[in-house]
């Protein structure tokens, strides 16, 4: 696309369109949201900016292949259900910490948002490598 006001406008909602994704990585535990949405938010942003300036300056813009994300997300929702079972608790049982921080109070972490982040990850980087793969046709 060549359109002047999509590109400029695209370098002020890529940073929002990040920050909402974000956020609604973050909301998912107790609200609708999560992973899966927030990974889809975060991909769409990106295929935006690839749609108006070119898959290889998405690319450069993202920093990470999109395969490795694909694989950091196993991982990562690999080690959340595996960690409880150190535990002598099933596959996928939750576990909860807190940890108290000067800025922001106290956090409950989990292995949910563990998962989340698996989730987050491995949306975000099939959904690119579809994108990736269309516009570089």
């Amino acid at each position: 696309m060549d359109s002047v006001i999509l590109k400029t406008a695209i370098r002020f909602l890529l940073p929002l369109l990040l920050l909402a994704s974000v956020f609604l990585f973050l909301r998912g535990h107790n609200e609708p949201g999560g992973g899966f949405v927030g990974g889809l938010l975060a991909s769409g942003a990106i295929a935006l900016y690839a749609m108006t300036h070119s898959a290889a300056a998405a690319r450069q813009v993202v920093r990470v292949p999109p395969r490795f994300l694909i694989g950091a997300g196993l991982l990562f929702a690999l080690v959340s259900g595996v960690a409880p079972l150190f535990f002598g608790r099933p596959f996928l049982t939750g576990l909860w910490t807190t940890i108290t921080t000067e800025g922001l109070g106290k956090l409950h972490i989990g292995t949910p948002l563990l998962f989340d982040l698996g989730v987050y990850c491995v949306v975000t980087g099939v959904t690119l490598v579809f994108v990736f793969s269309l516009l570089e046709e």
